[in-house]
């Protein structure tokens, strides 16, 4: 079964049909900037040019790097703040063409690839998913089930949001080493264990594809740390996943 997947990142917007059979993409995505200012009008303009590429005419998946209840996105901390309020599944579907569309938080669309098909797979107890990016997102599950849009890269560190300190934009800004940088997030999975004491972290984002440059230098952190399975082709699994089953519901 393929459903549309796409995962709109302060970055980068993406998209591609996913294979839910499998838990993997079925095409290989198509990614475009996010415009900036990253205004409801010009990032729905993007995500219609993703899904456009595809020619894809069925029930769409769509991530939002915020709080989504409802379809309706309530926080936007690295996008335009006219975001916050908008029906953002209703103005997706206007723009393309009246098409289901599902919209939920994108790490917690990560998060549920990952204990589907990736690195969370049959495991119990408290699994933790961060996706490294832009911000920190989180996804916090118990024994199998997603306590949606937890926001655990707002927690403070060192008197900042710990996105503005340990994400790879943060990274990137500061011209940090890998060494500096990973200190920098075992701090912060110091403060999450110690707030949570899950079993295990699942780190996602663009930066799982490279988890030898800094997960060998996190030390200290009781819990198992491993690298996304599904990288950061995650979200647009789990979007896929999450339109696929308000399709089932609706059907």
């Amino acid at each position: 079964m393929q459903i549309f997947g796409v995962d709109i990142g302060g970055s980068g917007i993406k998209g591609a049909p996913a294979d839910l059979d499998r838990g993997e993409l079925a095409q290989e995505r198509h990614k475009v900037l996010t415009p900036q200012p990253a205004t409801p009008d010009e990032v729905a303009g993007s995500v219609v040019e993703v899904v456009r590429h595809f020619d894809w005419g069925g029930p769409v998946g769509v991530t939002f790097p915020g709080v989504v209840t409802g379809g309706i996105t309530r926080t936007a901390a690295n996008m335009d703040k006219a975001w916050i309020g908008v029906d953002t599944a209703a103005l997706l579907s206007g723009r393309l063409d009246g098409r289901p569309v599902t919209v939920l938080n994108d790490a917690d669309a990560a998060g549920i690839a990952e204990m589907t098909y990736g690195a969370g797979r049959g495991r119990d107890g408290t699994v933790i998913m961060l996706t490294l990016g832009t911000g920190i997102g989180s996804a916090l599950f118990t024994d199998g089930r997603l306590v949606p849009n937890s926001e655990l890269g707002h927690l403070e560190l060192k008197g900042h949001d710990a996105e503005k300190r340990a994400s790879v934009k943060a990274k990137e800004d500061g011209d940090l080493t890998w060494e500096r940088w990973a200190h920098r997030v075992q701090r912060y999975l110091e403060h999450v264990e110690m707030l949570f004491s899950p079993n295990l972290f699942i780190i996602g984002g663009g930066v799982s594809r490279k988890p030898e440059k800094f997960l060998p230098l996190i030390q200290g952190v009781r819990a198992e740390i491993v690298p996304a399975k599904l990288q950061n082709n995650a979200g647009i699994v789990g979007a896929a996943m999450a339109a696929m089953q308000a399709k089932g519901s609706d059907s």
